[in-house]
Parts: structure tokens; sequence; C-alpha cells
């Protein structure tokens, strides 16, 4: 809106709009936009009113401080006075300023007339700093200023009015103004007076993936309380995932993750005459930290507002959202352009690559900015000490907030007590480029100053600090050079954590995901062993495996319930395209490591060539536990929405033990051909070749497992290292087998890929690959670039011969 003369000091939020930043800041400006314009869509933002930029001035030219602060400024560029006095004195001398009679008037009416609106006298109402280069696309100044909560009554608002004022000169404020290249005496602040929420519980927002950009997900932080406690980092927050496309597709709920936080506290209201503080800090209760803080419906609910509001401001965003302790509402309270990840290059895919290491695991946590720093520690629990603070050395303190950002650019990386990925710590590190590990809990506790750390962000959603220095390597992927194919490149995937890095290759979906990696990794604890608790007779295992479920309607639910998520986020890395999710293959041997193994597992004496693959899923040792996978890839098609999940059976050796298979995955509501549902084969056993006809009437497809069917040709055992130098898939027998599985398979209309390292490694063996006309060829994903190279290569020679 445009001022209607140079006196207009105060507005309500619903007369602005996103183009009012030079008359209210960035933040007042969008609070404004989303009231004005989104309330329609459903999207509730708690009612306000701001003062304009030109109250700021006004208060500066009445109380004469424009000249003293300039004075100031130039005395700490001179060196004269440090960051800090000089902060300090300008701070106090604004503090000290007063209002006129009329600006306190208009101010105080503006007040009571949100008081009457909500209906209380004194209403209690956040009072917010919005300064007018703030929340820009391209520069976010959020946490410069102060925000002043459960501010209630005429002389607390004027105060916090007079101290957001002085927070304009924060030292943190100060220094980012001078790296954005903005004079400070340009920059003028509103104030935005909003009503405030008792949150029952509140957090923060992305319409996108903080960590790699990825721009298809909306991803929710939430904690008990006020959100204050998130954007500090004084608790490890709930998190919650959801894949957008799929929102608005009918009776689809598409949440991909669900990650209990530690929420060890909560910011709350304090009760009149009990504190002289607005707010109090106070320990959560056990409940309240076993407990997500959102249903799945609110979880869906946020996610539609943040794409309704990303659609209508064109960009990704960063939001901060609340929940009604009272009325159970929820509320949008803040939204800003998301600075960081959306003006990432797009073009350049930057790899970090740990080299294989067997130094120790000191600490773990959330991982932030996916690289990786070797350097000495240096414990700091204050800002105050940033003279001391080395450059180039790794940060280890309890946590961060805007006061530490001057010893946050010294750092080469960064490690917190506390915290998550939307802390403060993890937000500034991601826009300073600085790898950090949030929330290890102990840091400050187990790592002394001067030990060398390598500290890991390049292994996917957790971060880890191993003792010593470890050698790595980084790759550096043009995503522009990478050449076309008419053979399909595709990826395997053995994690969802950290499968989003890899979102912008441009693959042909996902050749082969293991669910055991998920099983192992996210689920830990033997299925049958949730199904049948009373055969574990080891009651402190049995009391683990309890606690571990804790939550969940039954045991069982947890396993199908993570499992399903796991696959989902996979999933959704690549969809609408094809993602093949392998069903588990672990060896008795392995499946013993799981906890409560040992009460259902068999002893063998060669695992490689026992009960496992499709043996298991008929068997009366697993086929209940069988069924429950099935559940899960069941939930994850139909439920969560992701239909481009095709399922694979391994080490399926005989025609009639594909039939049993089959039999068992219907009967848990997972039939082929249900819901365009595929299923492949792994051909991996000389039988899968020799009756490939057969097989090929049972399933849609095979995929080739290059390790397996060469050590069963060959009839070398693959881990051993005297025979090592024969053990070759592109021996003559391994290759005569490969060419007739392809040419039976496409003579019965099944399509066939091959997952594993040889076509990349060997140009020779990709070109054989491609004569046969494999359709598909899958990849180590950080093998991709290079795979494509090769196959193109191949299918030019091919082409060059005739031969395609």
């Amino acid at each position: 809106m445009q001022a209607d003369s140079e006196q207009t000091l105060i507005y309500p939020f619903k007369e602005l709009h996103s183009g009012d930043v030079a008359l209210v800041g960035g933040k007042n400006a969008n609070l404004g936009e989303m009231l004005s314009q989104l309330s329609q869509s459903g999207i509730r933002v708690p009612d306000g009113f701001a003062t304009s930029a030109q109250l700021y001035r006004d208060y500066l030219k009445q109380n004469e401080l424009d000249s003293p602060i300039a004075t100031i400024l130039h005395a700490m560029d001179d060196g004269e006075l440090t960051l800090a006095q000089a902060g300090q004195e300008i701070r106090q001398l604004i503090e000290n300023g007063y209002f006129t009679q009329a600006q306190e008037s208009l101010i105080l009416d503006a007040y009571h007339k949100l008081g009457e609106k909500i209906g209380v006298d004194f209403a209690a109402v956040a009072v917010r700093s919005s300064a007018t280069a703030e929340d820009l696309p391209e520069a976010s100044f959020a946490g410069q200023q102060e925000s002043y909560l459960n501010i209630s009554g005429d002389e607390q608002v004027l105060d916090a009015c007079k101290q957001c004022f002085a927070s304009l000169y924060t030292d943190r404020a100060i220094v980012y103004r001078q790296e954005q290249g903005f004079e400070h005496q340009q920059v003028a602040l509103s104030i935005g007076v909003q009503q405030m929420i008792e949150s029952e519980c509140a957090g923060v927002m992305f319409s996108l993936d903080t960590e790699n950009g990825f721009p298809d997900v909306v991803m929710i932080n939430g904690s008990w309380g006020l959100g204050e406690t998130i954007v500090k980092g004084s608790v490890t927050p709930d998190r919650f995932m959801v894949y957008k496309p799929l929102l608005e597709q009918k009776n689809k709920r598409p949440i991909i993750e669900k990650q209990l936080g530690n929420k060890l506290e909560k910011m709350l209201f304090s009760q009149p005459g009990s504190s002289d503080h607005p707010t109090v800090t106070l320990p959560t209760s056990n409940d309240e930290r076993k407990q997500l803080v959102l249903s799945d419906d609110e979880v869906l609910q946020l996610s539609r507002w943040a794409v309704i509001i990303e659609q209508h401001y064109g960009c990704a965003m960063d939001m901060e959202w609340a929940k009604d302790s009272h009325t159970q509402q929820l509320f949008l309270v803040q939204a800003r352009p998301e600075t960081v990840e959306s003006h990432r290059d797009s073009a350049l895919l930057v790899n970090y690559q740990l080299d294989k290491t067997s130094a120790p695991v000191l600490l773990e946590g959330a991982s932030v900015g996916g690289a990786i720093a070797i350097a000495k520690t240096h414990t700091v629990l204050s800002p105050d000490d940033i003279d001391s603070f080395p450059d180039g050395a790794i940060l280890v303190t309890e946590r961060t907030d805007p006061d530490w950002v001057p010893l946050m650019r010294k750092a080469a990386g960064i490690i917190t007590d506390s915290g998550g990925p939307t802390s403060h710590a993890a937000i500034v590190s991601r826009e300073l480029k600085v790898p950090a590990i949030v929330g290890t809990e102990h840091a400050t506790q187990i790592l002394p100053s001067g030990k060398t750390v390598t500290l890991c962000c390049a292994q996917g959603a957790t971060g880890r600090v191993y003792d010593g220095e470890v050698n790595y390597s980084t790759q550096e992927i043009d995503l522009k050079a990478l050449p076309a194919t008419k053979t399909n490149i595709m990826i395997n995937a053995a994690m969802p954590d950290g499968i989003f890095h890899w979102w912008q290759l441009p693959t042909s979906g996902i050749g082969l995901t293991r669910i055991e990696f998920i099983i192992s990794s996210q689920i830990g604890l033997h299925p049958m062993a949730l199904l049948h608790p009373e055969q574990v007779t080891d009651p402190g295992v049995e009391q683990a495996i309890r606690t571990r479920c804790e939550g969940f309607p039954t045991m069982a639910d947890f396993f199908v319930d993570n499992l399903a998520l796991g696959v989902s986020k996979i999933a959704a890395s690549q969809y609408p395209k094809p993602v093949i999710v392998r069903m588990s293959d672990f060896k008795s041997n392995e499946y013993r490591g799981l906890l409560g193994g040992e009460f259902f597992e068999l002893h063998e004496e060669n695992p490689m060539l026992g009960l496992r693959g499709a043996s298991r899923y008929y068997h009366p040792h697993y086929r209940e536990a069988f069924q429950l996978e099935c559940k899960a890839i069941l939930k994850a098609r139909e439920e969560i929405g992701f239909d481009n999940i095709i399922v694979m059976i391994p080490f399926c050796r005989t025609v009639s033990e594909a039939d049993k298979v089959l039999e068992v995955m219907a009967e848990a509501g997972l039939k082929r051909g249900d819901n365009g549902l595929e299923v492949y084969v792994m051909c991996e056993i000389p039988s899968n070749v020799i009756l490939a006809d057969r097989f090929a009437e049972r399933f849609d497809g095979f995929s080739i497992g290059s390790n397996d069917l060469t050590q069963l040709v060959l009839g070398i055992d693959r881990d051993s290292a005297e025979l090592k130098p024969m053990f070759d898939a592109r021996d003559d027998a391994v290759k005569s087998l490969i060419e007739q599985v392809i040419r039976v398979a496409h003579q019965k209309g099944c399509k066939v890929g091959i997952c594993g390292q040889a076509p990349s490694d060997h140009p020779e063996f990709a070109e054989f690959l491609v004569d046969c006309g494999i359709d598909s060829i899958s990849l180590n994903p950080d093998s991709f670039a290079k795979g494509c190279a090769v196959v193109a290569k191949a299918e030019q020679a091919l082409a060059k011969a005739n031969k395609i």
C-alpha cells in the first residue's frame, strides 16, 4: 500500500502487502500479505499492526540521535571503539529516548483496538522488529533484531517498542549489514505488534529441504511451548517431512519422515505476578519427550499451507507456526523467502566422500552443510570469548544465538550440544557454508580443546565426529556436461538419509534399494521379536525392544510404519520415475545381529547359500515377518502414495519358490498387477537364466546381480582374498548367461537391468551390456557421472559399427 500522508505512522496488518517493505519492513509486509491475500485459503495468521519506518526516523530526529550514532559508527570504523562498545553505546542512546504524546497515543490506541478485537483487555502480544532491508529474497536479516514475547500492558508495549528500535544496532546486525553492503543509517525499523499465541507447541517450516535444496518437500520442526527454544537451539525438536506433489491426491497421506526429538525443555508464558520475566523455561515431562508434538493431520495441514504460500510468493519460503493451547488451532506467525539453498548453483553438484576408516566415532548429531572439516576443537561457552578463538578451529559449544555470529565466521566447523536442523546454529552454518553437527548432547563434555577431529556431514542426516584426521575426497559434477544416453542410467540407494543429496542427477530412477539397510539402521529389531516377544527370554532384551516401540499401537506397527517411511523417502527422491525396492536379503548370521535376533535365527555353516532371500518369505521361521515387509510396501504405495515403487524378490532359486512367494505377498495385500504393481526378480542364480522363460511368466522384469551370479557360475567365494583375481563378471561364462537372460526376457516382454560397479569400472563390459540391449544400468550415485560417460562412449562405438 501507499502511505496516505507523511504522517501515517500505524498500519493494521490487513492493509499491508509484500511490496510495503520500505514502509514497514519485510516481516510486517509479509504478515500483511498473508492476512490480506491468503486468509481466504484457510491460512490463519494472528492479527496485529505495524508502526511505519517513518516513526523510527521521527524518533531518532526528535531525540537528536542521528549525529551521535554516526559519530559512534565512524569511531568504530576507525578502530577507536570495538564493535561491542559501539553497539552498546548506540542501543543505550535509543533506549533512553522518548516518544511524543501523539506517538504514544497512536501506538496505544492501536494496541487497545487489537485487544478489543481479540476480546481481551491488555492483550498479550509479540512485539517484533521488522527492518526495511529484511526478509528479501536475496538476503535474510532474520534473527538480527529482537522480538519480545508475552508483552502485556501499555508500559510494557512502549518499552518493548524502544528495545526493538535499539536492536537495530545489535552486534550481529551491525556485522550483517556491513557484509551485505547496507549503509547502517539507511536502514530503518518498523515494529510489528501481533496477537500472542499461547502455544501448546510451535516451530518452523520450510518449503524445501534446507540441506540440499530438494524442492518437492515441506520440512517441519516442532517442540512444546513457544518456538523460541527451536530457534535458539536449546532443544532438539521433532522433525517431519511431507512430499508436496502428492498432497492434493485423494486419500493420500504423503508424510515421508517422522523423527522424535528430545524436546528437553519448553518456554511458556509466566503466570501473572510469578516472575519478572514474561516467559519462563521449564523441563518437559517424560511423556512429552516421548510424544510427537503434531498429529499426522496437523502435519498435512501445515504442509498444505506451505504450498499455498510458496505458490503465492513464487519462491521457496521459511515460515514459523504455532498451535494455540486453548483453541487447538494452528497459526502461521511469520513467513519470509528462503535465501540459502534456493540460491545455490543448480548446475554443480559437490560430493564429499570420506575414506573407509576404523577411526572411532566420538559423537553423532544432526548433519548440516554436507561437507567435511578437519581441525582442532576449541570449546567456547560465551560469545564474549571471540578473541580467544583461533581462526580455522572447530567451535564446540552448548548452543548459539545471533550474538555468536562473529565467532562462527572464524570457525572451520561447528559442534553443539543441543539444537536441530532449524536451530540458529544450523541456519547460520548453512548461510556461512560452514559444516556443523548440532544436537550431539555431550560435545562440550567429551571434546577437549585442542583435539584434532574430522567433522563429517557427508553421510546423510546424521553427522559424525571422528577421532583424529580421516582422509576424504571431493567430487564436483557438472550436471550440464553429463552426456545423454539411450540406455537408462539409474542409481542404487542404500539409505533414506542423504538420498535427496542426489536429486539433481538426471537419472531414470532407482534400480536397487535394499530394505535390509533400513531395517538395520532405522529399526534395529528382529521383526519376529516384535510379533512374538514371549519368545525373547532375556528380560533386558525384551524391555529394550518394548522401549523402542513405545508410542505405537503394536510393536508390529513400529516395524511397518518405520519401514514404510524409509522406503517412501527414497521413492520420493525420484517420483514418478521407477524405484525398485528389493525385499530383505539378510543372511541368518546378519539377522542374529538385530536386537532379539538370537532367539529366532538358526546357526548355519554357510549362510551365503542358506536360508536367505525368497526361501525365507514362505518359511515358518520368517513368513509372518515377511508379511510385515509387504504391509510396509503396501502402505508406502497406497496410503502414502508412491505407486512408482516396484518390488523385487532376491535369491529366488526355483519357479515353484516364486509361486510361493507371490502367494504370500498376495495374502498380505501386495498382489502383482493390483494398482499397477510390478514385481521383479533378481537374476543371480544360474537357474534364473536356465529357466528365464518360466520366471518371465511370473515376474515383470529381471535385475542382474552380477556378484552372486559370478560367484555361483564360477564357484568362487566372492569374499575370498586368495581367489580374488579370478572373480570377474567379465568372464565369458558369466557374460554368456547375461546375454542369454536379456535375449529371453525381451522375447517374453520383460525388462532387464543390472546393478553394480562393473559397467562404470570396465568400459568394455558396459559396451557388452549395451550391445546385448540391456534396458538399464544402475550405479552407485558417486559413479553416475563416470557411468554416463562410459555408456555414452559405448553407444557411440556400437553406433559406428552399425550395431545400434
